[in-house]
């Protein structure tokens, strides 16, 4: 096959081209110029001119083409101005998610498309497997074998379509595996740290001083759920669902249970506070909703993830006209609206949507 190996400068891309390569497929690779940042040397992201550099390194030994193509503009307004945009009407996204959907497995792949390639290499961890014969059968999008690696959830958004054309070399392995194969390589980025950042936020207080620099300050209430003023905020955008840290209360008299931020309203400029119970949901109601495969019944036992590095949690889902529900076997807390929610049946992944809102249901 003839392959666009989308390297960031990592050591997962790295060998995941690696493999590619060793395999016989011709591979070409290519570094994503998104936010146009340089950094300093304690930054934990995937997208500097270092990083770069590191990938054109590794592209020369693997004795491969290889090409920076300036996707700045696309990431601009699909993954930076959402995020601004989510952060203002008072929902939590998530941009790594976002430039898998819009960046990576869109204008990545279908450029490469374009010109002739079959498809993307990345060194995500997570596997893809062949369901029914070929070419008919349907390609599953599965977790990894490795749990504590397994990116499958960031996937969640991906189409039938551009599964089709997306390969992930890394799925069967574990990161010590993948080091250590870097290292008998003789890859420069063997021992390079893993990116975890927000590779488009560089300033030292991190995405509340960002936002704010971005959206700029309107102090307003803290306020209970039945409207009780008990504390001031210097800009809602700075809060997120389940925050205890930074809280300035004037508790009502009496009380001394602890509050979290329940929710922000961006609308009337408040920040909503109540004790940890409330926190607890056992509904996710979604939007925008995405297939993997086939669209999963009209009701059936899944399970749900519901962040990054959450833990599935079982329930039912159902759909509803155009959205997702799903009841959850156990109350879970810190959900927020704008985050995503993926279905799992087992290791595949179903689908995914946007959170629109959380409840409880009455007992």
């Amino acid at each position: 096959m003839r392959l666009v190996a989308a390297m960031s400068g990592g050591v997962d891309s790295a060998v995941a081209a690696a493999r590619m390569v060793r395999a016989g497929h011709q591979v070409v690779g290519v570094h994503l110029a998104l936010a146009r940042v340089e950094v300093g040397p304690g930054s934990r992201g995937c997208c500097s001119i270092r990083d770069a550099q590191d990938a054109r390194r590794v592209a020369d030994h693997l004795a491969i083409p290889f090409y920076v193509w300036d996707l700045s503009q696309e990431f601009q307004q699909e993954v930076i101005d959402d995020f601004v945009d989510e952060y203002a009407a008072g929902r939590t996204p998530n941009p790594c998610l976002r430039c898998n959907e819009r960046i990576k497995f869109a204008v990545l792949l279908d450029r490469a498309r374009a010109l002739g390639f079959d498809g993307v290499v990345t060194g995500h961890y997570a596997r893809i497997v062949e369901a029914g014969d070929a070419p008919t059968g349907q390609r599953e999008l599965h977790r990894a074998l490795d749990p504590a690696k397994d990116q499958s959830y960031v996937l969640g958004v991906l189409t039938p379509d551009q599964l089709a054309g997306s390969v992930f070399p890394l799925g069967d392995s574990t990161k010590p595996d993948v080091r250590r194969e870097a290292e008998m390589l003789g890859l420069a980025v063997a021992d390079k740290p893993d990116s975890h950042d927000i590779c488009f936020i560089q300033s030292p207080g991190g995405t509340r001083e960002w936002l704010t620099q971005r959206l700029g300050v309107r102090s307003g209430d803290i306020v209970e759920p039945d409207g009780t003023v008990v504390g001031r905020h210097d800009g809602a955008t700075g809060y997120t669902v389940g925050q205890r840290r930074g809280l300035a209360l004037r508790r009502p008299a009496g009380d001394g249970t602890p509050r979290y931020v329940l929710s922000t309203d961006p609308a009337r400029n408040v920040v909503v506070v109540g004790p940890e119970r409330l926190l607890d949901i056992d509904e996710v109601v979604g939007g925008d909703v995405r297939w993997c495969g086939p669209p999963a019944a009209e009701e059936t036992a899944a399970g749900v993830q519901l962040r990054a590095h959450g833990q599935e949690v079982p329930g039912v889902s159902r759909i509803e006209g155009a959205q997702l529900v799903v009841r959850l076997h156990r109350p879970t807390r810190g959900v927020a609206p704008g985050q995503t929610m993926v279905l799992y049946h087992g290791t595949r992944v179903v689908g995914s949507a946007t959170i629109i809102r959380t409840g409880r249901r009455a007992a």
